[in-house]
C-alpha cells in the first residue's frame, strides 16, 4: 500500500545499515526521498566502503519510490543549508520526513581505552558527525516543516535510555539523539511537526555480516560455529526491522501521540503488527533483559 504517496523525505546517513532500509522502506510505501550521505559511485568516503547513495537511490525507486541521491557530508553548514533550500524550490516548500541517521563513527572509537587516554580528536569527531550534523539538519529541515504545520523528524540512535554504552564519546553521542528528540519536541509543540528518536536492536548490518564473515543468506552459520562474539547473534535483526517501523510512524495519523520518546524497533513490530524481512520477529530488549545486558528505561 501507498501509505506515503506524495510524501517527501530526507533520509541523511542512507549510504548503508538502518539509513540506506529506512530509505527503502519509505520508498516503498511510495515516499519521494532524498538519500544523502558522502560516498557516491566513484567516490567513496573516509570509511572506504563499497556502498553509497546512488545505489540506495535506485532502490528507492526500485521498492516503489522516487530515489534522489545528493551528495552532503553533513558535518559542514554551507552544505546542509543548501540540501534543504534545494529541496525547498524543488518541492514547493514541502518537506514531510527527516530521518537524521548520520553516524561514521564505527571506525574511531577505541573500545578498550577510557576517556582519557582514548584520541580526544576522534572522540570529538564522533560529536561532529552523529550529533553536530543531526543539528544542522534539523536547524534547516525544522522551518520547512513549521511553516506547513506538519512533519516529523527522527533521531536513530542505539538504545532506548541514558546508560552509559562502554565508551564515553559513543554513549554522548547515542544519548544526546534521544535527548535530541525529546528536547526538539518540547520546542516543537502546537507547531504540527513530530520528534521522536529510535533504535534498532543487535543490527545485522553489513558491517557486522562482514565482522562475523557470513552473508544474509548463511548468517546464523556465525551463531553456531563458534565464532568468538556470536553468542548474542542469533538475536540480531536486519535493518528493515526498523525501516519498516518508521514507515508505519510516518503513516500513522497518530504519530504525534510519539513525541519526544524513543521507540524500539521490536517495539514498532509489536505495535503495528509487521515481521523481519526474514519472517522472524526478534525481540532484543526481552533477550537482552533476560541476560541482564539491557539498560533502557
Amino acid at each position: 500500500m501507498k501509505t506515503l504517496a506524495g510524501k517527501i523525505a530526507v533520509v541523511a546517513g542512507a549510504t548503508r545499515g538502518a539509513g540506506r532500509a529506512i530509505a527503502v522502506a519509505l520508498g516503498e510505501a511510495g515516499a519521494t526521498v532524498y538519500c544523502t550521505g558522502r560516498s557516491v559511485k566513484g567516490k567513496p568516503s573516509d570509511l572506504n566502503r563499497r556502498e553509497t547513495i546512488d545505489e540506495t537511490a535506485e532502490m528507492v525507486t526500485a521498492a516503489g519510490g522516487v530515489g534522489i541521491a545528493i551528495q552532503v557530508d553533513h558535518t559542514v553548514e554551507s552544505q546542509v543549508q543548501e540540501l534543504f533550500k534545494r529541496i525547498g524550490e524543488e518541492q514547493q516548500g514541502r518537506l514531510d520526513i527527516l530521518v537524521n541517521d548520520i553516524w561514521g563513527g564505527d571506525q574511531l572509537i577505541d573500545w578498550k581505552k577510557p576517556f582519557w587516554e582514548h584520541s580526544l580528536d576522534k572522540g570529538l569527531l564522533v560529536q561532529d558527525r552523529a550529533v553536530r550534523s543531526h543539528m544542522y539538519n534539523s536547524y534547516y529541515a525544522a522551518p520547512l516543516m513549521v511553516e506547513r504545520g506538519s512533519g516529523l523528524i527522527i533521531e536513530v540512535t542505539d538504545g532506548t535510555g541514558y546508560n552509559y554504552r562502554g565508551n564515553l564519546y559513543y554513549s554522548l553521542a547515542k544519548v544526546s539523539a534521544i535527548h535530541l528528540a525529546a528536547a526538539m519536541a518540547a520546542d516543537l509543540q502546537a507547531t504540527g511537526v513530530t520528534a521522536l528518536c529510535v533504535t534498532p536492536g543487535f543490527l545485522r548490518s553489513e558491517e557486522m555480516l562482514e565482522h562475523f564473515k557470513v552473508t544474509e543468506a548463511n548468517w546464523q552459520d556465525a551463531v553456531h560455529g563458534g565464532i568468538p562474539d556470536a553468542e548474542h547473534f542469533g538475536e540480531s535483526e536486519t535493518p528493515y526491522l526498523l525501516a519498516r517501523g518508521v514507515a508505519k510512524l510516518a503513516a500513522d495519523p497518530n504519530v504525534s501521540e510519539n513525541a519526544g520518546k524513543t521507540l524500539a524497533s521490536w517495539d514498532l513490530s509489536e505495535t503495528y503488527g509487521y515481521t523481519d524481512v526474514d519472517g522472524r520477529s526478534p525481540h532484543w530488549g526481552r533477550y537482552a533483559k533476560k541476560l541482564g545486558i539491557f539498560q533502557g528505561e
